[in-house]
Order: C-alpha cells, then sequence, then structure tokens
C-alpha cells in the first residue's frame, strides 16, 4: 500500500517551502484557484474552490505515512478533500488530497494579498513550469480585485523565499500584465 498525497497548486509547489518526498507536477480539474480573505486573519489566502470544467497545474508529494499532522497545522485554515481527477505520472498514487478554505470561513472584504506570498508562489511555479506556466497561474487564478500589498522589504508571509531579480520581474510584469497595482504595506 502507497502513501497518500496531497496536491499543492500554490505555495507547496515552491519545493523550498516543504520537504515532502516524490514530489511531481500534475494537473487537476474540478477546481479552481481563487483569492479570498476570511474571517480568520485579514490577509487573503489562496484557495481552491469546486468547479467543473477548471484545470490548475500543481505538485502532488507523498504523505508518508499517512501522517497528516505537520500539513494540517500548517494548512490550519483548510480542509482537506479527496480529488478524482488529475493527472500525473507517478506510478503509485492511490489517494490525492487537495486543501480547500472551508465556505463558512469565507469573507468577501478586502484582504489585500501578501506579495512576498504571491512571490514565493510564483518561484515556484516557475521552477516547476516555467514563464508559461507563471503566466497559467495568473490567467487560471480567480480573486484579482484584492489589493496587493508590498511586504518584499519585510515579508509578513512565514515561509517567505528570496527571488531573483528575474523572477521579481516576471512577477512585477503579470501583475501589469492583469493591471494589478501595488500598494504600499
Amino acid at each position: 500500500m502507497s502513501d497518500p498525497f496531497f496536491f499543492g497548486y500554490g505555495s507547496l509547489v515552491n519545493r523550498r517551502t516543504h520537504a515532502y518526498p516524490h514530489a511531481m507536477q500534475a494537473h487537476v480539474t474540478g477546481w479552481r484557484r481563487v483569492w479570498r480573505g476570511t474571517s480568520l486573519r485579514q490577509i487573503a489566502f489562496l484557495t481552491v474552490e469546486a468547479h467543473p470544467d477548471a484545470q490548475i497545474a500543481g505538485l502532488i508529494a507523498a504523505v508518508p505515512g499517512a501522517d497528516w499532522g505537520a500539513l494540517d497545522l500548517r494548512e490550519a485554515a483548510y480542509a482537506r478533500h479527496p480529488v478524482d481527477r488529475i493527472r500525473h505520472a507517478h506510478p503509485k498514487v492511490r489517494e490525492v488530497q487537495i486543501y480547500a478554505v472551508e465556505p463558512h470561513l469565507i469573507d468577501d472584504g478586502q484582504h489585500p494579498i501578501l506579495l512576498s506570498y504571491l512571490d514565493t508562489v510564483i518561484q515556484g511555479f516557475l521552477d516547476e513550469f516555467g514563464t508559461q506556466g507563471a503566466r497559467d497561474f495568473f490567467d487560471g487564478t480567480d480573486g484579482w480585485h484584492l489589493p496587493i500589498l508590498n511586504d518584499r522589504a519585510d515579508p509578513v508571509y512565514p515561509r517567505a523565499t528570496v527571488l531573483t531579480p528575474g523572477e521579481r520581474a516576471v512577477v512585477d510584469e503579470n501583475l501589469a500584465r492583469i493591471r494589478r497595482q501595488i500598494v504600499p504595506a
């Protein structure tokens, strides 16, 4: 019997933010990625919502011994849901779970998106899927009406990573392309 897997679609795509084994690229159908505010904090979460025709790219990775404790703690604002429609090349995947913020926690207020969070996510997409994968992230994610808070100089996001100037440029160019302005922290 093989270990269960999670599907990461945001910061979990960035391998610098975790040490889960056997990570590999995957695509999930039936979920869409969206930035959402919640009643839990003033900053936006990246989450997914069920959507029959949507498809998102990300990583799957094993959860050794089905010990979900550490990952559930990291993803405390989220609940796990089974993934039914997934494409990947791993030969021994028996179960895949995806984390989504529970609907009763959603708050439609203007919770800002942390730029350090977005930077970390996009760095992972650049590593895994290249420039087109980063562009697809921007185009395939909803919730860009929320303000983008520039915390790059003093990151608030707890797993913030250091981007190269080229990686930062990809983030900034895509934000300009989708007409999103960054507001000072």
